[in-house]
């Protein structure tokens, strides 16, 4: 799922899983007095700096908030980690129960996770942290009716007033930032000022009616100056900071290396880590070569592309070209029981929001899982820009050719990101309802592409082969562009030219996946997953023996929430030792 980075924006898809009314409302909380008490304080404190993912989560206490990001409040965050850190790993060598003892660890490295971030790391250097944060926090409250909408319309004024502090704080915070990230946030600050200019006070005056003159007013005079700080923060980083843009975008070797073992458990030394991704695509590279031999005999790999996307949408059509794959691979997971669909409700396919288009190209956003009121899921998919010449725009759609469609469908829905959030409420702790990793999620989604050509889809057309390999193929170049642009020194145009050569991308696209592994230093995650997945199911079905079904497998594994597959591995092989790859 492209989902809503924290703190951050949107970048690949958008998953938000969530407690309800208040963060003790779960009676599944962790047994312990210590460990519970422990989790109430850690999401309360959470969201209180984070109050725009407390909406998502449907915690409305935090909807007239918005993040704030000056030096004093993130220097009182690391503090308060480094205490939770230190309350944390005091609870983890008491005796814990099985259940109480993963949660427990996961909260760990929760910390240990933003800990880096914050105070090593420091994504707070990077206008990126700020860019979406004011476009994102409002559009949460506009587009799922949890409440009359009146009522939303004086949170959106609440937050909108905040708007111009978090610019001040963008300002005054951003210390020669990568010209990649600035690069980045201009465009999204400008997609912001569009959205507040031109679709907020469409809302807002449907939501104020004729009966509320004055909290239309009110709006009205806090978003002029929202827009206005929006504009000025834009030209800021334009005519200032765009030319100082010479800070480097690579985290090192040792806290990439602490990313992924906080937020993925994954603990491999670089070097195999690395040979691993490079076997993956040298794999796959090979695979596409002899599946695009089928497609265009005689002619080149690319020519072999060209025949996927001599069927593309056009610019208009694109949400319904969308829309219409949605039906076609929810009935085909239906009628192979790939996995129980809890829900016959569908995700709305919309346009990716303009203070979202952060290179990505489609993204799955999904309530709350004990929002009552508020059930809709949004389906991003990211149209080409109006300023955009004629042949960046062809390139741009081309990516949404049918094959290749329905792949990005099956990643963002059935039996992907949107069915494992179907299954949120089936999480067995609170703490697995607010937290997930990207190994996981990510990884789930993608083995769902291959998995699904496995049992069927597609009836064996080699150009829907094709269309999964080339979406694989994406993966494994981000896998090795993430960590050769952090660790040894790649720049962008190294990457893209890895994504324009193994992946087979138009250029525009590839500059877009290799834009992103700048700010996304661990987007390895979804080959990553992926294979760990796989090895997990072979493991799983060499236990079970005769009692074992791809459709049991798929369940039991949607159930446990979006933790680790290291931990996953724990929870449905008992006892086991085996390696995660």
């Amino acid at each position: 799922m492209k989902h809503f980075l924290p703190a951050l924006l949107i970048a690949s898809t958008v998953w938000l899983v969530s407690c309800g009314k208040s963060v003790n409302s779960d009676p599944t909380a962790a047994g312990g007095s210590d460990l519970a008490g422990f989790v109430e304080k850690y999401f309360n404190a959470y969201y209180t700096f984070n109050p725009s993912e407390g909406t998502s989560a449907g915690l409305h206490e935090y909807d007239k908030q918005l993040e704030e990001r000056n030096v004093n409040r993130i220097r009182a965050r690391i503090a308060e980690l480094q205490g939770e850190a230190t309350e944390i790993a005091a609870i983890r060598k008491m005796p814990l129960k099985p259940q109480d003892a993963i949660d427990a660890e996961l909260l760990d490295n929760r910390v240990q996770a933003e800990l880096l971030d914050l105070d090593s790391i420091r994504v707070w250097r990077s206008p990126l942290h700020y860019a979406g944060i004011a476009g994102n926090s409002v559009d949460l409250l506009m587009k799922r009716a949890f409440e009359t909408p009146v009522v939303r319309l004086e949170r959106v004024t609440s937050r909108i007033r905040m708007i111009p502090a978090l610019m001040d704080a963008m300002r005054d915070n951003t210390l020669e930032p990568p010209k990649e990230h600035v690069d980045l946030a201009i465009k999204l600050l400008h997609g912001s000022a569009s959205f507040f200019r031109d679709s907020v006070p469409v809302w807002a005056r449907s939501a104020a009616g004729s009966n509320n003159p004055q909290a239309l007013t009110d709006f009205l005079t806090v978003n002029r100056k929202a827009v206005a700080a929006l504009e000025v923060m834009a030209r800021h980083l334009e005519d200032s900071v765009s030319m100082m843009g010479t800070g480097s975008y690579a985290t090192g070797a040792e806290k990439f290396l602490q990313k992924l073992k906080y937020e993925e458990m994954v603990d491999l030394p670089l070097d195999k880590l690395l040979a691993i991704g490079e076997q993956r695509l040298a794999q796959d590279h090979q695979a596409f070569l002899d599946v695009a031999k089928q497609v265009a005999p005689g002619r080149s790999p690319k020519d072999a592309m060209a025949v996927l996307e001599a069927n593309h949408p056009t610019e208009a059509g694109l949400m319904e070209f969308a829309r219409n794959t949605l039906e076609n691979v929810k009935k085909f997971v239906q009628e192979k029981k790939i996995v129980p669909v809890p829900s016959e409700l569908l995700p709305k396919v919309e346009p990716t929001p303009p203070y979202a288009r952060s290179g990505g190209f489609a993204s799955m956003d999904t309530p709350g899982a004990f929002e009552t009121t508020a059930k809709e899921a949004f389906y991003y998919v990211t149209p080409a820009e109006p300023g955009w010449d004629a042949a960046h725009k062809t390139e741009h759609l081309k990516l949404f050719n049918r094959p290749v469609m329905d792949m990005i469908t099956i990643h963002e829905a059935y039996p992907g990101h949107y069915l494992q959030f179907l299954y949120v409420k089936q999480f067995p702790t609170r703490t697995r309802k607010l937290t997930y990793c990207s190994s996981n999620v990510e990884g789930w989604a993608h083995y769902a592409e291959q998995m699904m050509l496995e049992e069927g889809f597609g009836g064996g057309d080699p150009k829907m082969r094709l269309a999964q390999l080339s979406e694989a193929l994406v993966r494994d170049a981000r896998y090795v562009a993430g960590i050769k642009l952090h660790t040894e020194g790649w720049t962008v145009d190294q990457a893209t030219a890895l994504f324009e050569e193994k992946a087979f991308m138009q250029h525009a696209n590839a500059y877009e996946e290799a834009r992103r592994g700048t700010y996304n230093p661990t987007y390895l995650y979804y080959t990553l997953g992926k294979m760990q997945i796989y090895k997990l199911r072979e493991d799983y079905k060499q236990a079970k023996g005769a009692a074992y079904s791809l459709g049991k497998f798929h369940e039991e594994f949607v159930r446990q929430g979006g933790i680790p597959i290291r931990l996953i591995r724990r929870i449905m092989l008992p006892g086991d030792t085996g390696s995660d790859l």
